[in-house]
């Protein structure tokens, strides 16, 4: 349910209303603007009657919230997320792009790539310490010394660095060194992991399972939000459908989708939907044109040699090309690309 203040309502009007709501056991998610004030009433709402609050002539209007997601809905909250990862902010009207390998390899490819996706537009440094495989028999990660090389390369060249977590146990290891989480899309419903991640305050960057709805994806959303973590960013990656000429379909439609069913910040990787290196340039630039706030992109100085994802993987000089380009679009749309 949502309950819309008249403008001008005083502070001790809305602590009443507030107090009166909590003392029915109500969880409230107060979205305060420069003029108008709306509370996001979270519980079973169906014992109130929206009626009654218009006894309250502060009361401009009550509406009751018909989809299951609630913290993120953009009806409870109008003003969009913005979120801060290491300095970097990500919604809004900014357009962030993250670059750099599928995984590390070694510090002597981290020293390499670092500094030439940093170079290029990059804000954000992105490199898998742990990789979730198909095959077992697949380069899975360096695991936790890839991530003490990540964290080096943070110190050195001063980016902040996103990575995916694997397993609830570590957690802790990744809020510790890690500026934005990701969570696989073969995690997105891993609500154990979820639960675990809303008990902290990192960014959390929740990739869209490999065949989920977007209601079902922003209902993992919800999860995060609902254990007390707000820091949500979601990502696009592609789905599973019939066709083969891609390794996924980038659903471009979901940024328009997302953007009015919720606040928080979107951000495509077309590395993962497209699966080859020569598509990445046009699925980035419409992504940005589509209102996209931000793009994760594979980056790899010897493509060829990579442990993983070397055939979707950009070389440098074509990274820095894609983000001149996307830059002149950001200005087309009234966005900054940062």
């Amino acid at each position: 349910m949502i309950i819309k203040f008249k403008e001008g309502t005083k502070i001790v009007q809305i602590d009443e209303l507030r107090n009166f709501l909590k003392g029915q056991g109500f969880d409230i998610h107060e979205s305060i603007g420069s003029t108008i004030t709306i509370f996001g009433v979270v519980g079973d709402t169906t014992k109130l009657d929206p009626q009654s609050f218009y006894a309250f002539d502060f009361v401009d209007s009550v509406l009751r919230v018909q989809e299951p997601f609630k913290k993120v809905n953009r009806k409870f909250q109008p003003i969009d997320t913005v979120v801060d990862v290491g300095g970097v902010l990500i919604g809004g009207k900014n357009i962030v792009i993250m670059g750099g390998p599928c995984a590390v390899e070694s510090e002597e490819q981290m020293d390499i790539i670092t500094p030439l996706v940093k170079a290029a537009g990059a804000s954000i440094l992105r490199a898998g310490a742990y990789k979730p495989r198909t095959s077992p028999y697949s380069f899975q990660g360096l695991g936790i010394p890839g991530l003490d090389i990540l964290r080096r390369m943070k110190e050195k060249y001063n980016i902040p660095i996103v990575s995916e977590v694997m397993s609830i146990e570590d957690v802790p290891l990744f809020v510790e060194n890690v500026d934005l989480i990701q969570v696989g899309a073969r995690n997105m419903q891993n609500f154990s992991l979820l639960k675990e991640l809303g008990k902290t305050t990192k960014p959390i960057l929740l990739k869209r399972g490999l065949a989920n709805t977007i209601e079902e994806w922003l209902m993992s959303a919800e999860y995060i939000m609902a254990g007390g973590n707000p820091n949500v960013i979601l990502c696009e990656r592609g789905i599973r459908t019939y066709e083969t000429a891609t390794r996924n379909t980038l659903d471009i439609s979901a940024v328009a989708v997302v953007k009015k069913l919720t606040h928080l910040p979107i951000i495509i990787d077309p590395s993962h939907a497209a699966g080859r290196w020569e598509y990445i340039e046009s699925l980035s630039k419409a992504a940005v044109a589509a209102g996209a706030d931000g793009l994760i992109i594979e980056v790899h100085h010897e493509p060829e040699k990579a442990l993983s994802d070397g055939q979707q993987s950009l070389k440098p000089e074509r990274f820095a090309e894609l983000v001149q380009k996307c830059q002149k679009i950001a200005v087309a749309v009234d966005r900054t690309l940062e």
